[in-house]
């Protein structure tokens, strides 16, 4: 099958090339995934009881835009989280998970040309995927901004050529970022949006990760903007159930921001996009207003960090994440590591240059993925200390060689 012209560069997706490369291997224990971010901690306590109770709303076709109810537990969500009032009517979308909005937005919200020419679209290099799919789907050319330890992990959008940011119709960023658990400060969303001011792009805020955080919560997008009086259209964040609360299958997300900004996205969802059904709905709702089991589930992650300081902190390639649950340790060979990993212990992880590309000659050049090892800590604690042990084995062992 041949792909259209505009997605013929794009790599392949990072699992299916992680099958391709262990596939041929033999694992050396029982198998201990930890590639995949697919939380496993229990689901919320009213899940189930609020499902049974709404069944008879699979019968009905669900609202595009989500039930009042749903619009007004994420707006109550966001006060009570970041302190933003959001119109719950004009500024908040309930998603079909956040991929949905993260995709959509670059086909709502950028336009055919800046300025009479193909419009750009930055990209944190890592990245995920459903990022440059996005941009290619609009037109846009994807430009991967390294993020490199150098600066801690976090893309210096500032350091892109002049040409570039002219060019630039929008900005993705993740924060907490995925992989390396690094988080922006208020200092940091504030210098971006006020490069967006003068470059006039829209930034597309990725936080799907945000309560899953070890000291502090993260400082969210939307707060700093409406703190520095930016431009209501500037900022859209995403936000999501999967982590926070440990539904993915779900599929409940959202995305906030300005009215106008809200109401391009609705109008594309009327015709490309898929409400969730009416029970899921109202589960969602009682979830996004409970915040005791978030709180548990933070507990259970910070149990696994402590693990893992603990077991790798002393190692060179180990850097403590901030938020998240994946840790990213640099290696010598990222897919030499995670086939040893496989086959010597039965353990899976993803290699970093699966979620990343060759950055441009004009950004630095190299691939900010390549010799780091991704691994989530989404298995339960006795688990997760069978594989960071062994991570610690194989780690040792190179750097004896």
């Amino acid at each position: 099958m041949q792909y259209p012209q505009r997605f013929s560069g794009l790599p392949e997706y990072a699992f299916p090339r992680l099958r391709a490369l262990l596939d041929p291997l033999t694992p050396g224990a029982e198998p201990l995934p930890m590639s995949i971010g697919e939380p496993m901690h229990p689901v919320p306590p009213m899940l189930a009881e609020v499902l049974a109770a709404s069944a008879a709303g699979y019968a009905k076709y669900p609202p595009n835009e989500g039930t009042p109810e749903l619009r007004g537990a994420i707006a109550a969500w966001l006060a009570r989280r970041y302190g933003v009032e959001a119109d719950a009517e004009r500024e908040v979308l309930p998603l079909n998970g956040t991929r949905e909005g993260l995709f959509a937005a670059c086909v709502a919200l950028v336009a055919e040309e800046k300025d009479g020419q193909r419009p750009v679209v930055l990209l944190p290099n890592p990245f995920y995927q459903c990022y440059a799919v996005a941009a290619l789907t609009a037109g846009a050319e994807p430009v991967y901004v390294p993020a490199l330890a150098e600066n801690g992990f976090l893309p210096d959008f500032a350091s892109v050529p002049a040409d570039l940011l002219a060019r630039t119709a929008a900005v993705y960023m993740c924060s907490p970022a995925n992989p390396q658990g690094a988080v922006a400060s208020g200092e940091y969303w504030a210098d971006l949006i006020r490069l967006a001011d003068t470059h006039d792009f829209r930034i597309f805020a990725d936080e799907c990760y945000s309560e899953i955080w070890r000291s502090a919560p993260p400082t969210g997008a939307l707060e700093v903007a409406r703190g520095i009086g930016a431009d209501p259209e500037r900022v859209t964040v995403f936000h999501s159930l999967s982590k926070r609360s440990n539904l993915p299958g779900l599929r409940s997300g959202f995305c906030a921001g300005g009215p106008r900004s809200i109401a391009a996205m609705k109008q594309l969802r009327s015709y490309a996009g898929a409400p969730l059904p009416l029970p899921a709905q109202m589960a969602a709702t009682a979830i996004w207003s409970d915040e005791a089991h978030v709180e548990a589930n933070r507990a259970l992650y910070a149990e696994k960090f402590a693990l893992a300081d603990r077991v790798l902190g002393d190692l060179p390639g180990y850097t403590p994440p901030e938020a998240g649950f994946f840790l990213w340790i640099a290696v010598r060979d990222d897919e030499e590591m995670t086939m040893r990993l496989w086959s010597r212990h039965g353990v899976k992880v993803l290699p970093g240059s699966y979620l990343s590309r060759p950055t441009d000659a004009r950004l630095g050049g190299g691939d900010p993925g390549r010799g780091y090892i991704r691994v989530a800590l989404v298995a339960p604690a006795d688990v997760v200390m069978r594989g960071l042990e062994a991570i610690r084995a194989e780690l040792e062992a190179e750097d004896a060689a």
